[in-house]
């Protein structure tokens, strides 16, 4: 098939839409596809649209399904979708959910914010990683990483409130990489860094990079408010780092509702009680580090794979 896949994230872009799109190309061709990548519909010949994001692809879904009534669309929702724009531009998203012929999902919970009629098209394709190699996590002190942009749905400075009032004893320190979406945000980087001698921040690095990152680093912490499915979970369990996340839907769908390393979403008292438990409790890190490994098998790319060769036979 000619398939033209929708992300609104440009080429280039080191954000989350674009690299799930370039990995979703890449296994579509894997399967025997043509696959384009684009950030608006031009009206192109295609046999199949994949429209990464509800509320962002929404015209290019609209103007394909006009253009093509007949032909298989695919939505996948993401964070934003499941848990801001479906109540903040409800007419907008749910249309595209309507239109969709079949949505994918990123975590075990996401069809729980979906109308109940559209529950059924819902298929989970968790994100892949690939292994990186043995592990020499740091001993001189307790690496603490964050992976994610600065902005408003990813709680980027609540890791850094965690550990302002750590006693003396603790080695824990927080190191964050990822961009700033606003020069505002940045400043606040700056401004803890100022006053908080446990918390750095690296602005975006490269992947290649974030890879020597999980190599080394004790621990990961995801402190979003909204998520549809982190690909950095999916990396650190694949590279057997424990986690430490928020309890929002889009964590526990991924590790489990029993899993030990979660605390209350916006909490820094929590986080910081769990980071000092980690450090310091040898059987609570090896439980969450253990935790984590068990659940590597779902995310190999030969099980992404196999999700979107078993998608594409429905359709």
């Amino acid at each position: 098939m000619r398939i033209l896949l929708i992300t609104p994230a440009p080429p280039k872009s080191r954000a989350g839409n674009r690299a799930t799109a370039a990995r979703w190309a890449h296994i579509l061709r894997s399967l025997g596809h043509q696959v384009a990548i684009a950030t608006h519909y031009g009206g192109e010949y295609a046999d199949l649209m994949i429209a990464l994001h509800a509320w962002r692809s929404a015209d290019a879904i609209r103007k394909f399904t006009d253009a093509f009534p007949n032909r298989p669309l695919i939505v996948a929702i993401t964070g934003t979708d499941a848990y801001r724009f479906i109540h903040s531009h409800p007419e907008t998203t749910l249309r595209s959910i309507r239109l969709a012929h079949q949505l994918v999902g990123l975590h075990d919970l996401i069809s729980h914010t979906l109308p109940e009629d559209q529950r059924h098209k819902m298929n989970v394709i968790y994100q892949s990683a690939k292994p990186i190699g043995k592990r020499e996590p740091y001993e001189r002190y307790f690496h603490v990483s964050v992976m994610g942009h600065l902005r408003e749905e990813k709680d980027p400075m609540r890791p850094a409130l965690a550990v302002r009032s750590l006693p003396s004893s603790s080695r824990i320190k927080v190191h964050h990489f990822g961009k700033a979406h606003s020069p505002e945000w940045a400043d606040k980087a700056k401004a803890e860094m100022d006053i908080n001698s446990r918390y750095f921040w690296h602005d975006e690095i490269a992947h290649h990079k974030i890879r020597q990152v999980y190599r080394r680093t004790n621990i990961l912490v995801l402190p979003s408010r909204m998520e549809g499915g982190a690909n950095v979970v999916s990396e650190a369990v694949v590279a057997g780092v424990p986690v430490i996340a928020s309890d929002i839907e889009g964590s526990i769908g991924l590790l489990g509702e029993d899993y030990a390393g979660y605390y209350p979403v916006e909490d820094e008292n929590a986080l910081s009680g769990l980071l000092l438990r980690a450090e310091s409790n040898s059987e609570f890190y090896q439980t969450l580090e253990q935790t984590c490994i068990a659940r590597q098998t779902m995310f190999t790319p030969e099980s992404e794979r196999n999700g979107w060769h078993d998608l594409l036979e429905k359709i």
